[in-house]
C-alpha cells in the first residue's frame, strides 16, 4: 500500500503552519495509516491532528491543531492509497472492452470499487463486496452508493455481468437499504437481451425486492467500432420507443404504489426515440443528472434562466458512458471528499479543465463579433440547436462531429476527440469563433491524447452547462480562448 503523497498546501492553512510540506508521504494519522480519502477525512476532523511523516530520507512527527471539522489543507495524490478493487466481471458491453488501443494506461482500468462509488458517481456490481467492506459503508455511512443492477433475474443477471457470482450480490443491496444508506440504481439495457419482458420483470422485481432505491436509470449500450461481441448492437427506433413506454408505464406503478416514480430513461432514449423529453419536474429534483439523466431539460432551463445556478453535480452533457475507469469519463462529486485531493492518478495541480486548456490566451478583439459555430456531439446537436435557434441569430450555427475516433452509435459530447475535431475544424473557415464545451477535455486534454491546442482553429473552451453557453454567445467579448 502506497502512503498518500502531499502535491498542495493551501496558504496559512493548518497543515501548513504544523510545517507539513510538498512532496512529504504521510504514513499515519494518530497511528493509522489511512487506504483512502474517505479515511483520511476522518482521520484529519479533529482538532489536534498527529501526523506520521516520510520527508526524503527523514521521519518526522507533527501536529496539526484547528478547529473540529476545519480542513487540513493539505491535498495529495490521490484518492485510494491501497489498490482500486478491480472489475472481474466480464460484461459484453463494457465500454472499456470496446476502446481502441493507444489511450493513457488508466483509461484501461476497470474498477468495482465501492470507494470509487461514493467519492465520484462510478457503478459497482457488488459482485466483489465482501462483508468488512458492508461492515466500513455503514459505519462509515458512505452513501450514497451506484448499483448495477441490469436485471433483477438472477441467472439473467448473471449472464450479463459474464460472472456467476452476479446471480447472488444483490443480496448486498438488500443490506444496504435495509441499513439506511442511499443507493442509487442502473440498468444498462442490451437490445435483445435484457429489454422488453426483461426489463419490464427488473423493474417489477425492483417493486418487490427493492423499493427503497432512491432512483433506477435505464440508460442505452454504447457500441464502439471496435466491439467484437456479436450480441451487442444498437437500439433501433422502435426498440428504443418501447423502453421509453416501459419507464413511462412503470413511472405511473411507481407514483401510485410509491408516491414517486423512481425510474427514469436517458436523454438518449427520447432522442433516438424521437420522442418529446419529458417536463422537468417529472424528474424529481434531476437525482441523476450526471448519468444523462434530465440533462436536456436542465441545459434548456439554464439557457432560458442563465441567472440560475447551473444543476450539480454534473459532469456534463451527455458524458455518460458505462464502464467508466476510475480516472475516465467522470468529475468528482462536489462536496465530496474528493474534492481535496487529486482523482486517482491526478497531477494534483487543482486546476480546472477550462483553465489548462487556456494555458495559451488570446483577446477575442473583434472577433466577439464574428459567427458562431457550436462544437458538440451528434446525440446532443438537435437539443443544442434547439437553443440557439431560440435567440434568432442568423451567425450562429451547430457543428455537429461525427465520432469517427470511436465508431458505432458513439455520439456524446463527453468523447469528442481532437482528431475528429481536427477533420472537422480544417474545413471550417478562420476567423469565425468555434464554442468547445470542457466536458469533453480532462485535465486539459482529450481521451485521444491531444489538447485544444493541437487544433486547426482558435476553439473557446466554455463550461458545459446552458447558462455558461448562452453568456458565450451574447457576450463573447468577456471570453477568452485557446490560440490553435
Amino acid at each position: 500500500m502506497s502512503s498518500p503523497r502531499v502535491v498542495a498546501l493551501e496558504p496559512e492553512s493548518p497543515a501548513e503552519q504544523a510545517g507539513l510540506m510538498v512532496g512529504d508521504e504521510i504514513l499515519k494519522i494518530d497511528g493509522e495509516a489511512p487506504r483512502d480519502v474517505i479515511r483520511w477525512q476522518i482521520l484529519t476532523d479533529d482538532a489536534v491532528v498527529p501526523l506520521s511523516v516520510q520527508r526524503e530520507s527523514q521521519r518526522v512527527d507533527l501536529v496539526v491543531t484547528k478547529r473540529p471539522g476545519e480542513p487540513l489543507g493539505a491535498e495529495v495524490h490521490a484518492a485510494v492509497f491501497d489498490r482500486v478493487q478491480t472489475c472481474d466481471n466480464h460484461c459484453e458491453f463494457c465500454f472499456i472492452h470496446q476502446l481502441p488501443r493507444g489511450m493513457r494506461r488508466s483509461l484501461y482500468l476497470k474498477d468495482d470499487d465501492y470507494r470509487l462509488s461514493f467519492l465520484y458517481g462510478n457503478f459497482t456490481t457488488l459482485t466483489r463486496f465482501s462483508e468488512l467492506d458492508m461492515e466500513r459503508v455503514i459505519t462509515e455511512r458512505l452513501s450514497p452508493l451506484n448499483v448495477s443492477i441490469h436485471a433483477t433475474d438472477p441467472q439473467i443477471r448473471a449472464d450479463i455481468l459474464g460472472n456467476r457470482r452476479g446471480a447472488v450480490s444483490l443480496r448486498w443491496l438488500r443490506v444496504l437499504l435495509d441499513h439506511g444508506i442511499e443507493v442509487h440504481g442502473q440498468v444498462v439495457v442490451c437490445p435483445g437481451v435484457n429489454d422488453g419482458d426483461v426489463l419490464e420483470d427488473t423493474l417489477a422485481g425492483v417493486l418487490e425486492r427493492f423499493s427503497e432505491l432512491a432512483t433506477i436509470c435505464v440508460v442505452p449500450l454504447g457500441v464502439s467500432r471496435f466491439n467484437k461481441q456479436k450480441r451487442m448492437r444498437p437500439h433501433t427506433i422502435t426498440e428504443a420507443q418501447r423502453v421509453v413506454d416501459i419507464v413511462s408505464d412503470w413511472q405511473e406503478i411507481f407514483l401510485g404504489v410509491l408516491g414517486r416514480r423512481l425510474v427514469f430513461a436517458a436523454d438518449e432514449y427520447y432522442l433516438m426515440a424521437d420522442r418529446p423529453f419529458p417536463d422537468a419536474d417529472s424528474y424529481e429534483g434531476f437525482p441523476m443528472h450526471e448519468d444523462g439523466i434530465g440533462m436536456a431539460r436542465t441545459l434548456e432551463s439554464e439557457f432560458q434562466n442563465p441567472t440560475t445556478e447551473p444543476t450539480r453535480p454534473r459532469s456534463g452533457f451527455f458524458a455518460w458512458v458505462d464502464g467508466a475507469p476510475a480516472d475516465g469519463y467522470r468529475s468528482p462529486r462536489s462536496g465530496s471528499p474528493a474534492t481535496s485531493v487529486g482523482a486517482p492518478e491526478d497531477t494534483g495541480s487543482g486546476e480546472s479543465d477550462v483553465s489548462m486548456a487556456r494555458a495559451t490566451r488570446v483577446s477575442l478583439g473583434a472577433a466577439r463579433h464574428a459567427p458562431v459555430g457550436v462544437l458538440t456531439g451528434t446525440m446532443s446537436a438537435p437539443v443544442i440547436e434547439s437553443l440557439t435557434n431560440s435567440l434568432g441569430r442568423t451567425d450562429v450555427r451547430v457543428i455537429a462531429v461525427p465520432n469517427n475516433y470511436f465508431g458505432g452509435n458513439i455520439g456524446v459530447t463527453g468523447l469528442m476527440v481532437g482528431e475528429d475535431l481536427e477533420r472537422v475544424l480544417s474545413g471550417e473557415p478562420e476567423g469565425h469563433r468555434y464554442l468547445l464545451p470542457d466536458v469533453c477535455l480532462s485535465r486539459g486534454v482529450f481521451l485521444d491524447g491531444t489538447s485544444p491546442q493541437d487544433l486547426p482553429r482558435t476553439v473557446e473552451v466554455v463550461p458545459t452547462d446552458g447558462a455558461a453557453l448562452r453568456h458565450a454567445l451574447t457576450l463573447g467579448g468577456r471570453t477568452e480562448a485557446v490560440r490553435a
